[in-house]
Formats: C-alpha cells, sequence, structure tokens
C-alpha cells in the first residue's frame, strides 16, 4: 500500500497544511509522493526535503516572526544592479519577482533540484500561454515552486524550459488526481477556503478580485470531488483569515490546531481499514499500531 499526499493552495492559509503533516509524522507514515500547488508546493518542498513537520513549523514562524525580518528578507529580492532590474522588466506595480522571493523564504534544507528530495514531489502550475496545467518534477526545484505560486498582480509569471508559467492554483488548486494509479491511498488537503463575512459590508476591490478567485478554484476542487474524491479529504478552517496574511502566521496554526488529531484518528483508521482488507500487515507502522490502540 502507497500514500499519497496532495496539498493544495491558499497563501497564508495554507500554513496549516501543517498539522497534516504532523498527524503523518505522529503515526510514522511517509508518502511515496506529494503533490503541491501554490503554498502547497512550497511546504510540500520542505517536506519532501526530509524536514520533520515540527521544523517546517518553527522555520516558517521564524520567517514571518516580526515585519522587520519580512522586509529584510524581502529587501534581499531586489535587482542588485540596472540589467537585472530590466531584464525584471523594469518598475511592475505589484508584481514581485517570484522565484527571487521563494529564494529568500526557502528553508535552507531544500535542495536546488528535484532529483535530490527524499520523497518524489510534483508541482502544479499553468501554463499561460498553452492554456493548460502542467506539473513540474524535475530539474530546478525553485523555479517551479516560484511558477506555482505565482498568483497573478502579486508575482510576475515565470520563464522555465520554454514556458510561461503562472499559479498552479488557476487550473489545479488540488492536485489529488495526479496521485491516481501512484498511490493506493489519497490524503488530500484544502486550504482554498473563501470569502468569509455576513454581508454587511461590501468587500474592497482587492478583496473582491482575490474571493473571486477563491470562488473559482473552489468550483474547480468541487468538481473534481464528484467526478473522483480522494480517500481522505481535510478542510482546516481557514476562510477567516486572508490569503496574504502571513503575519498572522502563528494565530492560523492555534486556530486550526484541532484539525492535527481529527487527521491522525482518520489516516489510523483508513489505514486499518485497508490493512484488513488487503492483507499487508507489513505496513503498519509502530506509529500507527499506537494510535490504533
Amino acid at each position: 500500500m502507497r500514500l499519497g499526499l496532495a496539498l493544495g493552495g491558499g497563501g497564508a492559509r495554507g500554513l496549516a497544511h501543517i498539522h497534516i503533516l504532523e498527524a503523518l509524522d505522529d503515526l510514522g507514515l511517509k508518502p511515496v509522493r506529494i503533490t503541491g500547488s501554490s503554498i502547497g508546493a512550497v511546504i510540500g518542498a520542505g517536506y519532501a526535503a526530509g524536514m520533520p513537520a515540527k521544523d517546517i513549523r518553527a522555520y516558517l514562524l521564524d520567517c514571518f516572526v516580526s515585519p522587520r525580518i519580512v522586509i529584510g528578507r524581502l529587501w534581499q529580492t531586489r535587482p542588485v544592479s540596472l540589467q537585472e532590474f530590466l531584464s525584471d522588466g523594469g518598475f511592475r506595480i505589484g508584481q514581485l519577482n517570484a522565484r527571487r522571493v521563494i529564494m529568500a523564504f526557502m528553508p535552507p534544507d531544500v535542495p536546488i533540484t528535484f532529483e535530490e528530495l527524499d520523497i518524489p514531489l510534483g508541482v502544479m502550475a499553468t501554463d499561460y500561454f498553452a492554456r493548460a496545467e502542467c506539473e513540474l518534477d524535475t530539474g530546478d526545484l525553485r523555479s517551479a515552486i516560484a511558477a506555482s505560486a505565482a498568483i497573478p498582480a502579486v508575482f510576475r509569471p515565470v520563464r522555465r524550459d520554454g514556458r510561461v508559467l503562472v499559479d498552479g492554483g488557476i487550473y489545479n488548486p488540488l492536485p489529488f488526481d495526479r496521485l491516481k494509479g501512484i498511490a493506493d491511498v489519497i490524503v488530500a488537503v484544502d486550504v482554498n477556503g473563501g470569502p468569509d463575512g455576513d454581508g454587511s459590508r461590501m468587500p474592497t476591490p482587492i478583496q473582491a478580485m482575490i474571493g473571486a478567485s477563491q470562488l473559482t478554484m473552489q468550483s474547480i476542487i468541487d468538481t473534481k470531488l464528484m467526478i473522483s474524491p480522494p480517500d481522505l479529504l481535510f478542510r482546516p478552517a481557514v476562510s477567516p483569515y486572508g490569503v496574504l496574511d502571513f503575519m498572522r502566521s502563528r494565530e492560523i496554526l492555534t486556530a486550526t490546531e484541532s484539525i492535527r488529531d481529527e487527521a491522525k484518528r482518520a489516516i489510523a483508521r483508513h489505514v486499518e481499514h485497508r490493512l484488513k482488507g488487503q492483507g499487508h500487515p507489513e505496513w503498519r507502522s509502530d506509529g500507527v499500531a499506537a494510535a490504533l490502540g
């Protein structure tokens, strides 16, 4: 039996992915493959590199502990010469260089290439001119993650292998379908959320733009779930938080903490059921045995 893990996009809401990774660590389980879109690709890369979930948690909390640290990291992404400035397109309001930002915030334990990862990783991006999704899983890792996280109007598109790539969430915000035929048990984590409110106030133009994008992605996810759902789907309660609320990282993790034990119990029950049904006792780890009592 092989376990596959799909981590969806959602910006800062994706910090809740860490709870599912911690549940897997508690159970002593490792996926045979991870697929991720946007923030799911970022966190998935850390886990695929062999970082324990607790280390990913600690690293990201350190990254966003204060505005000064965040500004310092972003300052590192500036062009260091006029040539680089012009190659970035000159003045582009609201279009950061995604690859440089990823490099500034990526844990040092994450290798340069996909081939160096401990766990195979598939990173979803959208091929802008081909009008199609694409899964990147070879070569330079950081440019792939940058492409997957390149939210339009926030980051400029990424050129890679002769293609212009943007946010993977546009076509495949929760890529569990990419694990079909590879994994026997597919676990998916949806952190897309949606606009949060009671209709008493009008959204700002930026909120309306981001919220509309979330609604579109949710429609894609729900359609895929109706056609061929994963074995287990987890949806942390992340809607109260914005896509760019990284400075509220600790609050997001605290508010969604309960999903860790829920995931641990659900995965343990599912594993037990599959083991009994298919007779593979060797797949039971000590962690799963303990969780099952």
